[in-house]
């Protein structure tokens, strides 16, 4: 018998949210008042949360380990915001919002959290342009949309490329008012390493105070943990060098299920690897691909420059093999495609794992546009690239200097060469329809939840995600279980729980630094980070992740008994903090594996090798896997599978084409 239960309401999917709202219980104004909510992290599902908590009264208090909530990873999305605004009048709707998006998903997500998720989406973008947000807007002051992949609408919302920060500077200003108000009391640099649990059900937190060193208690009526993916577990990705898994791990090993681990996304347009010495990769947004388009030579191991390459000698691949979406297929499919090019012998430049992003054509197509539109009549050349490219300036300007920074090369000029790199995670906490895990109280958000994104996301539904969990979900589903517990007055951090939390981590820390050995963290992490890469990344099979395990299991031992970590606990302790984060990598990458293992079968960013069809698309097998893959900790390295079949009534089952 499972122990999961979705609470997926009764009734038509397109009023199961009206309905739920109209008859949630809710929690008086009053009451509000006496009621504690923590939150860990804040970015855009963190801050959202907190701000439209403390609006409504809740007492909350809010975890970030960085030094301001503005430095959370949210403020790094570039490209966009989904919303099924339906501005173009392309024929987009909610309801084709959320079929893209279970279809995006390979049919791994629950059609009730994704309609909720379509239905939301307008409204964040009132609620974003109320605060100031300055999206892009066309000539008559109307709100701009571009393409994105995966969809034959535009929809999604942006701000040049830097998206991402301004809906946190947004978010970061609701929040901030509420510090200011007192309603919400803010912890910067402070990182969670445990849940406290009593009488099952989540009361609090132990959090480390990262300049100190200081061990903290910290009670809460409820507790949400909106602290980002996991994609770091690779060592290389996108994601910041301070995104972790260690206050997901932490709920998971008090009896959070863990859903999906698996379902990690490869991101097709990402700047090459350089090197050995490389800590992080630099994504180039996905709305690159709205005006770019992606080629190869049609020789290979063709040295020429880019420019010097004829357009009857170049492999518009994506354009060749998927007409109707083209360079616009979705992430998982763009990335195997540019895989198998570089590893046939069609990729270019010095490392030969990298394909090219041109702008020619389009910078060509702007050109003309201006040139008529300012009554230049048989412009040159030279003069529609240079009209042209104040336009490309205009949509991409900083993501065209990043690059050149970055590569040395100027992107208006040549072809960016990209490569997919490691960027999203849409495992996560198993949460139910009310976004609460299966431990009572305790809550996950944003993308440190499974919920609505199945085996791959769709670009700029990141942002639409953590801000409708934020603003529009978690408001009214927290108020379900608090409701029931008005009566619970604050509990002493002196409670016994607290101490046999704190005892519990005090004693992790001090294991760590008693180690002594003679290897680094870093060390460690690029160990785990190769093996993850190299046998569950862009294509996996039995015995690559059978050896996996073993060679995770080996690096657990080595790292517990031969970890070198300077300096002391009471102090600020960079190595110790990486150390924490580091040792949840490796349990977290075992499971990983396993999961990986168990799913025999190809869908969306999980792709094994053993199941495809014969022209090399992800093939699904919905007799044996239509479920959601929820593990039940039970000591290190030993996991209980539960499954949540998912019903899919009103988008039906099918093989994914995009041609």
């Amino acid at each position: 018998m499972s122990k999961l239960n979705s609470k997926i309401p009764e009734g038509p999917i397109e009023t199961k949210w009206t309905n739920y709202k109209s008859t949630v219980p809710l929690v008086n104004p009053t009451n509000k008042r006496n009621m504690e909510i923590i939150i860990v992290g804040t970015g855009l599902a963190g801050a959202s949360a907190a701000s439209s908590l403390a609006e409504l009264g809740y007492k909350v208090k809010c975890f970030c380990f960085q030094d301001s909530p503005r430095r959370a990873h949210s403020i790094a999305a570039q490209g966009g915001i989904n919303a099924a605004k339906n501005y173009q009048n392309d024929g987009d709707s909610t309801f084709r919002l959320f079929y893209d998006t279970v279809k995006g998903g390979d049919y791994r997500s629950r059609e009730g959290n994704v309609y909720r998720l379509a239905e939301v989406s307008a409204n964040i973008i009132d609620q974003c342009v109320a605060q100031g947000v300055p999206f892009a807007r066309e000539y008559g002051g109307y709100l701009s949309n571009r393409s994105f992949g995966g969809t034959q609408v535009q929809r999604t919302f942006y701000a040049a490329g830097q998206t991402g920060q301004q809906l946190l500077l947004g978010a970061y200003s609701a929040l901030e008012r509420q510090v200011g108000l007192g309603t919400v009391t803010m912890y910067p640099r402070h990182e969670m390493l445990d849940i406290v649990l009593i009488e099952g059900k989540a009361r609090g937190i132990i959090a480390r105070d990262l300049i100190s060193g200081k061990l903290e208690k910290h009670f809460g009526h409820s507790v949400l943990i909106c602290s980002g993916g996991y994609s770091n577990v690779f060592y290389l990705s996108t994601n910041a060098m301070g995104c972790n898994v260690t206050a997901a791990w932490k709920a998971h090993k008090r009896g959070a299920f863990f859903g999906n681990p698996c379902f990690t996304q490869i991101h097709p347009t990402c700047i090459p690897v350089s090197g050995d010495h490389q800590s992080k990769l630099t994504l180039m947004s996905e709305s690159l691909r709205n005006d770019g388009r992606i080629w190869v030579p049609k020789k290979k191991d063709d040295s020429r420059k880019p420019t010097d390459i004829p357009e009857e000698e170049r492999d518009y691949y994506l354009e060749r093999r998927y007409p109707a979406f083209g360079n616009l297929v979705p992430r998982d499919v763009a990335s195997r495609a540019a895989k198998e090019r570089c590893d046939a012998g069609y990729g270019v430049g010095a490392s030969k794992m990298a394909v090219y992003l041109d702008f020619t054509y389009n910078t060509l197509r702007y050109g003309k546009t201006e040139a008529s539109k300012r009554s230049i009549h048989n412009p040159t050349e030279a003069e529609l690239k240079k009209l042209g490219q104040e336009v490309v300036k205009e949509k991409y300007g900083n993501l065209f200097e990043m690059y050149e920074k970055i590569t040395g090369e100027n992107p208006y000029e040549l072809p960016m060469r990209i490569y997919p790199a490691v960027h999203y995670t849409m495992g996560g906490l198993w949460v139910d329809y009310e976004l609460m895990t299966t431990v009572p109280g305790l809550y996950s958000l944003g993308e440190a939840n499974f919920s609505d994104h199945g085996a791959n996301r769709l670009g700029a539904s990141a942002l639409m995600q953590g801000l409708a969990d934020g603003y529009f979900v978690i408001p009214y589903t927290i108020g379900s279980y608090l409701a029931k517990d008005i009566s619970t007055k604050a509990i002493s951090t002196d409670h016994e729980a607290f101490a046999e939390a704190e005892k519990k981590v005090k004693e992790h820390l001090d294991k760590l630094l008693n180690i002594k050995g003679t290897k680094s963290v870093d060390h460690f992490h690029k160990k785990l980070g190769k093996v993850m890469w190299e046998k569950c990344g862009m294509g996996r099979n039995e015995k690559g992740l059978t050896e996996a395990i073993s060679e995770i299991q080996n690096i657990r031992k080595e790292f517990w008994t031969d970890l070198r970590i300077p300096g002391g606990l009471n102090e600020l302790n960079a190595e110790l903090e990486k150390a924490t984060r580091v040792a949840d990598f490796i349990e977290l990458g075992e499971l990983m594996c396993q999961d990986a293992l168990l799913r025999k079968e190809s869908c969306g960013g999980h792709f094994r090798e053993e199941s495809q069809t014969p022209d090399g698309e992800a093939k699904r097998d919905d007799d044996h896997f239509s479920y959601v893959a929820a593990w039940e900790f039970k000591e290190t390295g030993k996991w209980d599978l539960h499954k949540e079949e998912l019903k899919f009534e009103v988008v039906h089952l099918t093989q994914r084409s995009y041609k």
